[in-house]
C-alpha cells in the first residue's frame, strides 16, 4: 500500500532558517528542517513533498496541485499568513485537512501577525514550538488520514506509558 502524500509547503524566507534571526527562529536551517520531516514522516508511515518558495502565487499553485495528488496539507505561510485571501481562497478549494505552523508564536509578536487568513482554512494551527511544530503537525496528519478502519491510537495507554 502507498503511503498517504502529505505536502509540506512553505513560504517566503523559511531558505533563510539558521541565518535570519536565530534568537526567534534558531539555528536549525531548512535542509534540517527537510530531513526532520523526512524522518517522522517515515516513522508515521506518511510520505512528504517538501517545498519552499518566496512567491506568493507559486504556493498558490502548489496548494491547489494537491487536490487528488495529496491527502493533506501542511503549511507554514510565513509572510503571507496574514495578507494572502489568494492562498485561503485556494486551501479551501482543495477540500483537504490543512495544519498551518509557525515556528514563532505570532500571537506573541507585532499585532500584525495576530491575524491569520490561513487559519480561516485550517483545520488546526501550530505556533511557538520551533520547527519541531513541523513533526507534531506530521503527527496529528497522520491521525487526520489514517485509512477508515485502521488501529486508532490509544493516548490513554500512550500516557500510561
Amino acid at each position: 500500500m502507498t503511503p498517504p502524500l502529505i505536502a509540506v509547503l512553505n513560504g517566503p524566507n523559511i531558505n533563510l532558517l539558521g541565518i535570519r534571526e536565530p534568537e526567534k527562529y534558531g539555528t536549525a536551517t531548512l535542509d534540517d528542517l527537510e530531513a526532520l520531516c523526512a524522518e517522522a514522516a517515515e516513522d508515521l508511515g506518511l510520505a512528504i513533498d517538501f517545498r519552499q518558495t518566496n512567491g506568493e502565487g507559486e504556493l498558490i499553485t502548489w496548494v491547489q496541485e494537491c487536490r487528488g495528488r495529496a491527502a493533506g496539507i501542511i503549511i507554514n505561510p510565513a509572510g503571507y499568513t496574514t495578507t494572502s485571501i489568494g492562498l485561503m481562497d485556494a486551501l479551501l478549494a482543495v477540500d483537504l485537512p490543512v495544519i498551518e505552523v509557525h515556528i514563532t508564536n505570532i500571537h506573541r509578536r507585532e499585532a500584525f501577525r495576530h491575524d491569520s487568513y490561513v487559519s480561516k482554512a485550517a483545520t488546526g494551527v501550530i505556533a511557538g514550538l520551533g520547527v519541531q511544530g513541523y513533526a507534531l503537525a506530521l503527527q496529528a496528519m497522520a491521525d487526520l488520514v489514517a485509512p477508515e478502519g485502521a488501529d486508532d491510537r490509544d493516548l490513554d495507554s500512550d500516557r500510561d506509558s
